[in-house]
């Protein structure tokens, strides 16, 4: 029989109504190379305003994370946000499955705008990619957030037990789920307080079958062979966020990004929040970036060398 309603479509439709009344209208655009970025821009760019990108993590597209977070910015920013290269409609022939080549495509997107600066937040696998724009391109990038991104984790954390997971084999089935009961496992290990009893139709229903493989290999070159020793330092006034009980990136690897950043760092660790912090307390997401991007911005700095926890 066929399916008579989905619920991942219906929500897809809610935010792309949402999106569009927010004053953003979705373009796609041949960037070269055999690449095609997705994103949602300005339907007019006000100069006045400064450039703010919102860099989704793991999941279907950008919309279903940022939705929440366009009323408070968008009187004060010109807001972006891409869907990164296999999300949503973005795609390339190339092989490179690197968060260096995600960060370069973004910014030859960027570029095709003709938007020479910008602040970034980056929600988990996006923290990757906006971490690797931060490091390459310290002249346009201005302020960085990066939210539950276990930049500095090394290969080896994963045999030593940092994680859940002890393979790279386990983290793709559990990151890039195709069965109800992997993403059961995956909603246990991204909130402090999952949900309980959604049922199996639901979780099928939301399962993203697009770009499997590929979503696989951008996890494996993440990982493989990474070295604290190798990652570049950011210079740029940098707020981390973090969820207490996050399972996902644990919330040492936000201290140790911290340490790697040094002074120009601030980390905020939310009690009873896991990896999906954004979604779990949103109003204290909320505060921590309206200080660090709305009332600091661009006069100050984030305070240094302290660490903030909330209840």
């Amino acid at each position: 029989m066929a399916k008579c309603f989905s619920f991942t479509a219906s929500r897809d439709w809610c935010y792309r109504y949402t999106f569009a009344s927010a004053g953003l209208k979705s373009i796609t655009t041949d960037i070269g190379d055999g690449t095609t970025i997705h994103c949602w821009v300005p339907k007019t760019h006000k100069p006045e305003k400064q450039a703010l990108l919102l860099i989704h993590g793991f999941g279907a597209n950008a919309m279903w994370q940022w939705s929440e977070l366009l009323r408070p910015f968008i009187t004060r920013f010109n807001i972006y946000v891409p869907d990164l290269i296999f999300f949503g409609d973005s795609c390339t022939t190339r092989l490179d499955r690197s968060d260096l080549f995600q960060a370069q495509c973004v910014m030859r997107f960027m570029e095709t705008r003709g938007v020479r600066k910008f602040s970034l937040i980056g929600l988990s696998y996006g923290g990757f990619v906006g971490y690797s724009l931060a490091a390459q391109f310290k002249d346009v990038v201005e302020h960085v957030v990066i939210c539950c991104a276990g930049v500095c984790l090394e290969e080896k954390d994963l045999s030593e037990g940092l994680f859940v997971v002890a393979t790279l084999e386990e983290a793709t089935n559990i990151l890039v789920p195709q069965t109800p009961e992997k993403l059961k496992v995956l909603m246990q290990m991204s909130f402090a307080k999952p949900a309980k009893n959604v049922p199996s139709c639901f979780l099928r229903d939301f399962i993203d079958v697009n770009y499997v493989q590929e979503k696989r290999e951008l996890i494996q070159a993440i990982l493989k062979d990474r070295k604290l020793s190798e990652i570049p330092r950011i210079t740029q006034p940098t707020l981390i966020i973090w969820g207490e009980q996050d399972q996902v990136f644990p919330v040492e690897l936000g201290h140790r990004l911290k340490s790697h950043v040094g002074e120009n760092a601030e980390l905020v660790v939310i009690k009873n929040a896991g990896h999906g912090v954004n979604m779990e307390k949103p109003k204290e997401f909320y505060k921590y970036l309206k200080t660090f991007l709305l009332d600091s911005l661009p006069h100050t700095s984030p305070s240094k060398n302290h660490d903030t926890k909330i209840d």
